[in-house]
C-alpha cells in the first residue's frame, strides 16, 4: 500500500483554471500547478500558486511556494526559511502544506472570509 495523495489529481487537474468567485464576476481565482521533482525547498514534488485576485487584477490572496521566505528581519532574526506560505495583502505568513486536499480548502476558506469581509465593507 503507498501513500499516495488522491487529491493531487484534482489538484493538478485546476492547473491553468480561471474562474469569478462573486456574484457580480469582480473577483476571480487563478490556479498554476504542476508536479515537478521533489527538492528539499519542494519535498511534496508540487510547485503551485492559486491566487484570488479584485477587479483591477490585485491579488488579494495567495498560496504558493514560488519563492522563499524567511522568518523575522534584522540581526536577532530567526533562520527558518520555507517555500510554503500564504499572502494575504501585504502579509506573508508561513504555510504547513500537508497534502493537496488540505491546501484547497485552506485556500477556498480563505477565499470565503475574503469575500466576506469585501462584501461587509461595502455595505
Amino acid at each position: 500500500m503507498t501513500d499516495r495523495d488522491h487529491s493531487l489529481d484534482t489538484l493538478l487537474e485546476l492547473d491553468g483554471v480561471m474562474y469569478t468567485v462573486d456574484d457580480t464576476g469582480c473577483c476571480w481565482v487563478k490556479f498554476e500547478v504542476a508536479r515537478i521533482d521533489a527538492t528539499p525547498e519542494r519535498p511534496h514534488g508540487l510547485k503551485y500558486s492559486l491566487t484570488l485576485h479584485d477587479e483591477k487584477g490585485t491579488r488579494l490572496l495567495g498560496f504558493d511556494n514560488a519563492h522563499a521566505i524567511r522568518e523575522g528581519s534584522g540581526p536577532g532574526a530567526r533562520t527558518r526559511i520555507e517555500y510554503d506560505h500564504k499572502h494575504a495583502g501585504e502579509r506573508v505568513r508561513f504555510y504547513d502544506y500537508m497534502d493537496a486536499a488540505t491546501l484547497l480548502a485552506d485556500f477556498w476558506t480563505e477565499v470565503e472570509t475574503v469575500m466576506k469581509e469585501r462584501s461587509e465593507s461595502d455595505d
